[in-house]
């Protein structure tokens, strides 16, 4: 079974040490394939909180797909705003804001949605829905086909509506169409796996809670995603692991096992 762990919003420059340490301690245990983190890596897109961000990717020990969120980009600094909105994450996470992963068992397609003329609001274009649909047009039956956003497709709570991604319901019926089994994001710090309904195909949202950050929302701790793939019987199992403070580690809360259609068997890479 290969294993994803999904972190988001680790808003370094208010990071807590016992958190991050307790997240190493977590992908030392659960040895993931492929580690993904799905953007607001620093609170103010400073060059020292990317290179904290980037120490702690450095020890979870398996390869990162990044994308960036609304705070990697200087809110303060108006004209590299305007002029280099990127050149900070860059340094840190590489020029290339919409990376791919592909291996036997996943097909893992970041989209960067942020725009550096808004604020916090994001939004994907035609173009990159069509990129997107093109990647999952050609994976392979064995993939689980992933589509990493920053902000959500959809959410579980009426004041979050707001935060929702410009063009999620266009991106949502392309990408169900072209074989896309789950979207990732998380901007709104709040842990969740949704079923959407009325498309051409079942398509899940996973979104992360805050990874390590002091930005929670109230009854909401850190947490990470972790997903499981490439059973003889094919299904995805999506947890959520919460940081359980008295214990200072991670420890799953919830576990959704959801089934994506295929039109032929899947065989994984791995023994279970």
């Amino acid at each position: 079974m290969s294993v994803l762990l999904q972190i988001s919003d680790t808003h370094f420059g208010t990071e807590q040490p016992a958190v991050v340490e307790a997240l190493v301690a977590l992908a030392t245990q659960q040895r993931p394939d492929v580690v993904v983190l799905s953007g607001d890596i620093t609170q103010r897109a400073r060059p020292a909180q990317f290179r904290a961000a980037k120490a702690l990717t450095e020890r979870l020990g398996a390869p990162l797909l990044a994308i960036p969120g609304n705070h990697d980009i200087a809110l303060f600094d108006l004209w590299a705003r305007l002029t280099r909105p990127y050149a900070r994450y860059a340094k840190a996470f590489g020029a290339d804001l919409e990376p791919v992963h592909s291996s036997h068992d996943w097909l893992v397609i970041g989209v960067n949605t942020t725009r550096a003329w808004r604020h916090k609001n994001g939004e994907v274009s035609t173009a990159q829905i069509e990129r997107v649909a093109g990647l999952l047009g050609a994976a392979s039956p064995a993939q689980l086909r992933v589509v990493v956003v920053h902000q959500p497709v959809a959410v579980t709570r009426a004041g979050d509506r707001p935060n929702l991604l410009r063009g999620c319901g266009e991106a949502a019926r392309a990408w169900s169409a072209a074989g896309a089994d789950l979207v990732l994001g998380g901007h709104i710090h709040l842990p969740f796996t949704l079923a959407l309904h009325g498309l051409a195909r079942p398509l899940w949202v996973v979104q992360a809670g805050t990874a390590v950050s002091t930005r929670t929302r109230p009854g909401v701790p850190n947490s990470v995603n972790i997903l499981r793939w490439g059973q003889a019987e094919p299904a995805c199992q999506i947890e959520q692991w919460d940081f359980v403070r008295d214990a200072q580690r991670f420890a799953r809360k919830a576990v959704t096992t959801v089934q994506p259609e295929r039109q032929q068997p899947v065989r994984s890479a791995k023994p279970p």
